[in-house]
């Protein structure tokens, strides 16, 4: 069988889970054939680690700008997206326009305009884009489906869903890109998309309708002068006011976050290290959303990024009766250590309340590896050889699409105060 071959465009903390597997489990269904990234640093440490840490072959660089001669070169079957979101649209759309096929991390974009624009790319091309939503190959997601599935609580009518990010893996995403809602679209775009696909997943529906509210609540300066803080830093290497504050993240404590980003500074000024209690922050720390769906089941969804512990808490009710979960996850700085740790569970407990009957605890094998065990499954799926699956995991552009439009009519509904109604936002073909 001849291998499929691959390029990838952006190069920093995501990238490496995806040409890790290609270097390490994939090499005889798989080929890497180039970087592509508006850094030339961080493209020259990627090829670093893949040949001392993966002894794979160094490949070949191409500036951002570069783009379009890459593809000309390397004639790739595929290209992987991991770069800023604001830029998942550039790359999607204009390989689905040289003829490759798109491997994507979530969220697909991050506002109405583009994802229109992928819908329209994709519909004139003929071409396929995937959306690597690992948390729907979690054995534990699996088995919530699966009990749905099976009617064991009949209809599906509401939805309570609570995340919690705790103060390492919450706070790191003011620290970076992701604090510019023009990059990320907020955390109801950029992390939110995982958990309102899986709602989609779960109950085989579309929403419908969304209402929102956000603030930024505990992050920002504004905030910590509240709580009477003095000491104030633009960013934590090097700064002596970033001495013993728990929400600092010196770079050059950590060899990887400075190969990465503290030697890649000079190349486009990117700063890994801004202080959460800075200026400039425009996304939200506390949320809450309300969404109606096609099928007129509701969910009530709750999002805090400063909390003492990491993981969610949902549950289903429906006509014949309730499932609990409960899922207690590994904090973790993106890139700051092993992969296999980043949303690594700790503990998971699904209860099944059936409305006459006595309750019992829903039994399931748990996953090894990062996100509940669903990437390495998620990875096999892509560059492996996939094996028949009877609940439909891999998820396309419309999926991609349904999940990021929760949150974007969520931040649509955060500016105007206003019920916001999904299908007025995209046109689907």
């Amino acid at each position: 069988m001849a291998k499929k071959t691959y390029v990838q465009v952006g190069a920093g903390g995501r990238a490496e889970f995806f040409y890790s597997a290609i270097a390490n489990s994939y090499r005889e269904t798989s080929e890497l054939l180039a970087f592509c990234d508006i850094n030339q640093t961080r493209m020259d440490y990627a090829n670093k680690l893949l040949q001392e840490k993966y002894d794979y072959p160094a490949v070949r660089t191409y500036k951002s700008n570069e783009f379009d001669r890459m593809i000309e070169t390397e004639k790739p079957d595929a290209v992987i997206v991991t770069s800023v979101d604001r830029t998942h649209h550039t790359y999607i759309i204009r390989a689905l326009e040289l003829g490759c096929d798109v491997i994507t991390e979530k969220p697909m974009t991050v506002d109405e305009e583009k994802c229109q624009e992928i819908l329209d790319a994709v519909e004139r091309t003929g071409r396929s884009v995937r959306v690597t939503f690992n948390y729907r190959y979690a054995p534990h997601h699996t088995k919530a489906r699966e009990l749905i599935a099976s009617g064991v609580i009949g209809d599906v009518t509401s939805i309570h869903f609570e995340w919690l990010l705790n103060t390492q893996h919450g706070a790191d995403y003011f620290r970076r890109w992701h604090r510019d809602k023009r990059n990320s679209g907020g955390l109801l775009v950029h992390k939110s998309t995982h958990h309102f696909d899986l709602v989609n997943f779960w109950i085989g529906s579309q929403p419908d309708t969304v209402f929102a509210m956000g603030d930024l609540l505990f992050y920002g300066r504004e905030n910590a002068e509240k709580r009477g803080v003095t000491k104030f830093y633009e960013r934590a290497t090097g700064n002596p006011n970033a001495a013993g504050d728990p929400f600092a993240l010196p770079l050059d404590d950590n060899p990887h976050l400075k190969a990465m980003y503290l030697d890649a500074e000079p190349e486009d000024g990117y700063r890994r290290d801004q202080s959460v209690f800075g200026d400039g922050i425009s996304i939200e720390d506390t949320m809450s959303v309300l969404v109606k769906y096609k099928n007129k089941a509701q969910l009530t969804y709750s999002l805090n990024a400063y909390l003492p512990w990491e993981g969610y808490q949902i549950a289903f009710n429906g006509t014949k009766g309730r499932i609990e979960m409960k899922i207690v996850e590994q904090s973790y700085v993106n890139s700051g250590g092993d992969k296999a740790l980043e949303g690594a569970v700790q503990g998971v407990t699904i209860l099944v309340f059936p409305m006459f009957g006595e309750p019992y605890k829903a039994e399931f094998e748990m996953g090894e590896g990062g996100h509940g065990g669903g990437d390495p499954v998620l990875l096999n799926d892509i560059f492996g050889v996939p094996v028949e699956d009877e609940f439909h995991r891999a998820a396309n552009h419309v999926d991609g699409a349904r999940s990021i439009l929760t949150g974007i009519a969520a931040n649509k509904s955060i500016r105007t105060g206003q019920a916001v109604k999904v299908d007025e936002l995209v046109k689907f073909y």
